[in-house]
């Protein structure tokens, strides 16, 4: 029976609404079971999550929110095996079946191998793991299976050489590393195509950083279309690519639910003259960005000192992108980090826990050490302590 995929949007479980934006298992339930409904009433049905996200309570969350509330036929449900954080072939099994009790449901509609790696490659080799879910998908626990991946297009190509049963591919796509050379979306896109496997966008607004743009892109976008989001646009050039299947959307607040939507349930795809203003934003962007993080957060639990990576890096880069006054606020925003009980970006001790789990391949020991000379020169705590003393005397 072929699949209806309602409008070509997901909800990605990856940024679900939290009480607490600094800490990623406060899940706002409620206003996710809002955000469910407003999205189903506008004619989407596909929720993607993944075993780790959220604290590994993403899949929970869609159980609640989704599986207990509406028709198992009236919605499409997707999650991927954590192989990267697994230690041994026996733990597919369990890991599977946790999956289904978390999400609530008999079977899933995708199932994915999750960040699909030269090193996860080799585990999946030595482990069996791509002949474990073709037998359950003969069982029928999912209906069709995917890799979701950040490498190279030649590594997809081995992969689906030695795997034409892969019926789908997950892909990071945004206009921004669309010809990144350490990113190289077009590519793989391509290499995709090639095999006419349909594609799965992530990443479509590169973790936020798409909507948020320094003042001179935004200038160039709203002068041609003063009514659209920032965020309209990148997920316009995504959805004019032929072969995209679905474009996954974080939405963790309401404002960008709606936005998302309402790019959409209308949807044009870009004209030439909009695609030469994004030309000139990426150049605008990639000036005005040094740490190029997606705040996945996948580093931030192996870290040994608590450091909070993706947070300092998205300091750094609004200190790269702010007015020179600003800088102490950054300092103390760091230093409220630190009072929280993360290390600081100094404490790292070069193990590269956190490098192995980043799916952008990014040399974050380095970046940490970027952190340390223009950040921590400015002795954050000294700021706090200052905030509040002054929080005193007012």
């Amino acid at each position: 029976m072929a699949i209806d995929f309602g409008k070509r949007m997901g909800m990605g479980g990856l940024r679900l609404p939290v009480k607490d934006p600094m800490n990623p298992m406060s899940i706002d339930m409620e206003q996710l079971k809002k955000n469910v409904d407003y999205f189903m009433e506008h004619g989407f049905n596909y929720f993607d999550t993944a075993y780790i996200y959220h604290g590994e309570l993403s899949e929970g969350a869609y159980g609640e929110a989704v599986v207990d509330r509406y028709p198992r036929d009236s919605f499409l449900l997707s999650t991927k095996m954590p192989v990267k954080q697994m230690n041994s072939a026996d733990q597919m099994e369990p890991i599977f079946e946790e999956q289904l009790r978390r999400c609530h449901v008999d079977y899933f509609d995708f199932y994915l191998v999750h960040c699909v790696s030269r090193d996860t490659y080799e585990r999946c080799k030595k482990w069996g793991v791509f002949e474990f879910l073709k037998k359950k998908r003969e069982e029928g626990k999912f209906r069709e299976f995917g890799v979701s991946l950040h490498d190279s297009p030649e590594f997809l190509e081995e992969i689906l050489t030695e795997h034409p049963e892969i019926d789908f591919v997950m892909e990071q796509i945004n206009y921004l590393d669309w010809t990144n050379p350490s990113i190289r979306s077009k590519e793989v896109y391509e290499m995709a195509m090639k095999y006419n496997k349909p594609v799965v966008v992530m990443e479509s607004c590169k973790g936020g950083t798409l909507a948020n743009l320094p003042d001179e892109a935004v200038k160039l976008m709203k002068e041609y279309n003063p009514h659209a989001s920032v965020a309209f646009w990148a997920y316009r050039f995504v959805g004019s690519l032929p072969g995209v299947r679905v474009c996954l959307c974080g939405m963790p607040t309401e404002e960008f639910l709606k936005d998302d939507v309402a790019t959409f349930e209308d949807f044009k795809p870009l004209n030439d003259e909009e695609y030469r203003i994004l030309e000139k934003v990426v150049e605008i962007v990639n000036a005005k960005t040094p740490i190029p993080c997606t705040q996945c957060r996948y580093c931030e639990p192996k870290c040994p000192k608590k450091i909070a990576i993706p947070d300092y890096f998205a300091l750094y880069n609004d200190l790269k992108r702010l007015p020179v006054d600003e800088v102490m606020t950054q300092a103390m925003y760091y230093g409220s980090l630190i009072e929280q009980g993360h290390g600081p970006a100094s404490a790292c001790v070069n193990c590269k826990s956190c490098e192995k789990q980043c799916p952008q391949h990014l040399e974050i020991t380095e970046y940490l050490k970027w952190v340390v000379k223009d950040i921590e020169q400015y002795d954050p705590m000294a700021q706090i302590e200052k905030m509040k003393a002054a929080a005193k005397e007012g």
